[in-house]
């Protein structure tokens, strides 16, 4: 079974969104585009708002990711253990879309003898070590993340440690909300290791409203943006051989 680049958004929030499109229906149109999206809620006590827990479920539930809700102390760990989880998690749902086709029905890797279930889940570890990763992390920044952001930034680095000691390939890339002149704001562009964030991270401001909604918009657009030019730079190259020949 071949499969091409899994694609994440990792959202890191404290709060509710409250300005611009609902992010619900912006992590729906996300999976409509093969992008699922995890969700963490950090918070610093033992109290969270019912409605900001709502909504955090509910984006990775429309964005057919991972969603947890834990202390800024464990973060570092839950940032890796979400990630994982949700590329098996994906490509799980790839393996159970070609069991469909080659059995018919709805069949599942549940649905398969305890002996056949072990292989395939064999085959999903070995393209979860193998297979592409790009993760687009949005940080919030609103003013309740403040005591939060060195926590971020220790997190992500250990999470660029964990994902390079796979034989794939990874990509990541940073966007926060709000940023200084714009809902969003992009911090990092693609990379392979987050170790620019040390100095990135020190210089950020956080105040202001939580437009969530609007962050996964544009992230979905950054991605749309690198595939497009990838296939422009594709059909360049196919046109500059074609006249060569």
């Amino acid at each position: 079974m071949k499969t091409g680049t899994l694609r994440q958004i990792l959202l890191i929030t404290d709060g509710c969104s409250n300005q611009g499109e609902d992010p619900i229906a912006m992590a729906t149109l996300a999976y409509e585009q093969g992008i699922s999206i995890n969700v963490i809620g950090v918070m610093d006590q033992d109290i969270i708002d019912e409605k900001g827990l709502k909504e955090i479920e509910e984006i990775a539930m429309a964005g057919k990711g991972v969603s947890q809700v834990v202390y800024a102390t464990q973060l570092s760990q839950t940032v890796q253990m979400v990630t994982r989880k949700a590329m098996t998690q994906t490509l799980q749902g790839l393996v159970n879309k070609e069991l469909q086709q080659i059995l018919g029905g709805s069949k599942t890797v549940e649905d398969l003898p305890p002996e056949k279930r072990g292989e395939v889940m064999e085959v999903v570890d070995e393209l979860g070590e193998t297979a592409q990763l790009e993760v687009l992390i949005l940080v919030d920044t609103s003013a309740s993340m403040k005591q939060k952001l060195p926590t971020v930034k220790e997190a992500l680095l250990d999470l660029s440690l964990s994902l390079n000691a796979r034989s794939g390939d990874n990509r990541f890339a940073v966007f926060v909300f709000p940023g200084k002149k714009n809902d969003v704001e992009k911090l990092l562009d693609w990379t392979p290791n987050l170790q620019s964030l040390t100095t990135i991270f020190s210089k950020l401001s956080t105040g202001g409203i939580t437009p969530t909604g609007p962050a996964i918009r544009e992230a979905l657009t950054y991605f749309n943006k690198k595939r497009s030019l990838r296939s422009l730079l594709s059909r360049d190259d196919e046109s500059f051989f074609e006249e060569s020949v």
